[in-house]
């Protein structure tokens, strides 16, 4: 999990999950591992993220589908944001240099604003 800086103005943190929502739009179609707060993993397609990080998942698998077999013929989900624990990514999905430029960027942007 991610600590978030208690100092950070409502208008930062918007910005933050903006560009969490955004990368997360990148990996539509790409297979991702959801790990729920209940500690149930659903694998499946990356269907769609909302700015509330809500995730649609098609063609999904329960990673330990005997623990609960009343998941066995879901075929699609709908993951409300508040109960994700983890989202595990593709290794090769990820540009984390791509990622981490825009991530220098957008805080020397928001340094300049701040001056």
């Amino acid at each position: 999990s991610h600590i978030i800086d208690p100092t950070l103005s409502s208008i930062g943190l918007l910005l933050i999950l903006h560009s969490v929502n955004s990368f997360f739009k990148t990996l539509v179609d790409h297979e991702v591992t959801v790990e729920l707060k209940n500690d149930i993993q659903i694998k499946g397609t990356l269907k769609s993220v909302d700015q509330y990080l809500n995730i649609k998942l098609d063609d999904i698998q329960v990673v330990e589908e005997l623990k609960y077999p009343h998941l066995s013929s879901v075929k699609n989900v709908f993951i409300r944001g508040s109960v994700v624990r983890y989202v595990h990514l593709p290794g090769g999905a990820v540009d984390t240099a791509l990622l981490e430029d825009a991530t220098r960027r957008e805080a020397a942007q928001q340094a300049q604003k701040t001056k």
